[in-house]
């Protein structure tokens, strides 16, 4: 069930984070938005970060295709409050989102008892 639950947030987080992007046109309007656009991403960001930091040992061995250390960088980075974060931020919407939203699929298609309400 904890499985599932960590999915579950990932998911949504990684999916709001795209519905969030899909109307700007560009890194620079990202950055550049006078709206709270930017402070809701990185919003999600931490909450995947956060929830990706306490999977279990056993799901983490399954993913080890996943670029943990670049999630704990932008962990860290969000949680400190580090200026400028620009890159951190930029490299996980464009590169730790995705992977890990496929990553994760992949596994759920292999092992889908391991994410039933039950398990």
């Amino acid at each position: 069930m904890l499985h599932r639950m960590q999915w579950d947030i990932v998911q949504g987080s990684g999916q709001a984070v795209r519905a969030l992007l899909e109307h700007l046109q560009s890194e620079q309007e990202l950055f550049a938005s006078a709206t709270n656009t930017l402070k809701m991403v990185e919003a999600h960001l931490l909450v995947m970060a956060q929830t990706l930091a306490h999977l279990s040992p056993l799901l983490r061995q399954q993913l080890v295709q996943l670029d943990w250390h670049g999630w704990q960088q932008l962990q860290q980075v969000l949680e400190q409050d580090v200026q400028p974060r620009r890159e951190e931020v930029w490299y996980g919407i464009h590169a730790l989102v995705p992977a890990t939203l496929e990553l994760m699929a992949q596994l759920r298609r292999r092992l889908p008892a391991w994410f039933e309400i039950g398990y």
